[in-house]
C-alpha cells in the first residue's frame, strides 16, 4: 500500500473561519462541526487554531477573530508529510484536527485525527489490533533491528515504521512505531529501561489508562462523539 499523505486526507466537510468573522459565528461553527478548534485565515495564509477555551473569554459575540491571540500556529503539516506526523502532532497539542499548509503558508485544509486513525486502521495488520508508540532519540542510537528485539521480547511485532527528523532538535529523531498489539505497558517500561524516550503512545483499547485518558483527552473525546 503507497503511503497515506496529508494531502490524500483532507476533509472537505471542516471550513476554515477568517479574521473578518465574528466570535459568535466560531462558537457556532465549533457546535455544528463537532470539533473543538477550527482553523483562522488571513487572506489564505494559517494564522491558528481558535479553540472553545479562547472564546469563553469574549461576552460580545460580536468581536472579531482578528482581534483574538491564537495559539498553535505553529501545529500544521505540509501537504507531502505522511499522515503519522499528522497523527504526531495531534497527541503532541492535544488538538482533534490538523491544518495543511503549503511552502508559500497557504491554508490547504485539515486533516481530522479520526480521518488520520482511520487511515492508520487501513494498513496492513495481518489482521490484529494496534497500537502507536512514537519514541524520540539521538541518530546516533537509532536502530530498527534493537528495537525490533526488544519488542518481540514482550510478544509483539512491528507492523510498520516512520523515521523523521525531529521538529524541534536537529541531532534527534522521531520514530513512529505501529505494532500488532494494543498491551503497550510492558513494551513502553522495556524501551524505557534502555534508554529510549517514549514521547506518545496511543493504544487501541476500549478502555484507556488513567495516563492515557489524561494525555489524549482531547482525541478520545473526539472519537466518542
Amino acid at each position: 500500500m503507497p503511503a497515506l499523505l496529508a494531502e490524500d486526507l483532507l476533509n472537505e466537510m471542516i471550513p476554515p473561519l477568517k479574521g473578518t468573522d465574528s466570535a459568535g459565528k466560531a462558537a457556532r461553527w465549533l457546535d455544528e462541526f463537532h470539533v473543538a478548534q477550527l482553523p483562522v485565515l488571513d487572506n489564505r495564509h494559517y494564522r491558528g487554531l481558535v479553540t472553545e477555551a479562547d472564546l469563553a473569554d469574549f461576552d460580545n459575540p460580536e468581536t472579531l477573530l482578528s482581534e483574538l491571540t491564537l495559539g498553535y500556529a505553529d501545529a500544521y503539516v505540509r501537504p507531502n508529510q505522511h499522515f503519522y506526523r499528522v497523527m504526531e502532532l495531534a497527541i503532541e497539542n492535544k488538538i482533534q484536527l490538523v491544518p495543511v499548509v503549503d511552502e508559500q503558508h497557504e491554508y490547504a485544509g485539515v486533516v481530522t485525527i479520526a480521518d488520520a486513525i482511520a487511515a492508520f486502521g487501513q494498513q496492513p495488520t495481518g489482521g490484529q489490533g494496534g497500537g502507536i508508540l512514537i519514541l524520540t532519540m539521538e541518530e546516533r542510537d537509532y536502530s530498527l533491528t534493537q528495537i525490533s528485539r526488544y519488542i518481540e521480547e514482550n510478544n509483539a511485532k512491528i507492523v510498520s515504521a516512520h523515521v523523521a527528523q525531529d521538529e524541534v532538535d536537529p541531532f534527534r529523531i522521531r520514530l513512529t512505531l505501529k505494532l500488532n498489539t494494543d498491551n503497550l505497558a510492558r513494551i513502553t517500561a522495556t524501551l524505557e529501561r534502555f534508554g529510549y524516550v517514549v514521547a506518545a503512545q496511543f493504544s487501541g483499547t476500549a478502555v484507556a489508562t488513567e495516563d492515557e485518558q489524561e494525555r489524549y483527552d482531547a482525541l478520545l473525546r473526539y472519537l466518542s462523539v
